[in-house]
């Protein structure tokens, strides 16, 4: 009972549509038609609104936290599935017949509540790959893959594993971008 509960609570977190809510309450459009039509922090960045696309990126990245530090504190041999769950909820929310964003805010959450220094390491890595690339979707690729290589190198094989399970799903939700990265037709990211 406690997996199942566990697994559904965490899903549910993860599959609040912070973009999708926050752009149709203060910029009353739909997400959904603007940019990539994704509903995370980097097209909501796209409507021209800096404070909306950064409270989103905060709100996906809290949305993981809560639950992922909740299971690390009462059920910490549940933490995979509680991480797991929160990102597959933000990849496929309920709410929006399971087309939602690509996780990446939701696993920095996932990262920074099983270990600060995993959500440390991802950010240096997804900060210096974008100084050089200015590709969002490129840094964001290249700094998940980077967690799971860490954690083989300092030999946490059982996450390791998960890791590189993380890795593959953000490969997938980033399968159009990395079509367009290949054919020079992905946008280059403003953060600022």
């Amino acid at each position: 009972m406690e997996y199942l509960s566990i697994g559904v609570i965490s899903y549910l977190m993860g599959s609040i549509p912070f973009g999708f809510l926050l752009t149709k309450i203060f910029l009353k459009k739909d997400i959904r038609g603007i940019g990539s039509g994704n509903i995370g922090a980097t097209n909501v960045l796209r409507t021209g609104n800096k404070f909306i696309g950064y409270l989103t990126l905060i709100l996906d990245i809290i949305k993981a936290v809560i639950p992922v530090i909740y299971v690390k504190i009462n059920y910490p041999e549940l933490i995979f599935l509680a991480s797991l769950s929160a990102f597959l909820g933000h990849v496929f929310p309920i709410w929006l017949k399971f087309r939602g964003g690509k996780g990446v805010a939701t696993y920095v959450g996932i990262l920074c509540s099983i270990n600060l220094i995993f959500g440390i390491i991802f950010a240096i890595s997804w900060g210096l790959i974008f100084l050089l690339s200015k590709y969002s979707s490129l840094s964001s690729l290249i700094a998940s893959l980077s967690i799971a290589i860490y954690v083989l190198i300092v030999g946490q094989i059982n996450s390791a594993i998960f890791f590189g399970i993380m890795f593959i799903l953000i490969f997938f939700t980033h399968r159009e971008n990395i079509k367009r990265l290949k054919n020079k037709e992905e946008s280059k990211t403003k953060i600022y």
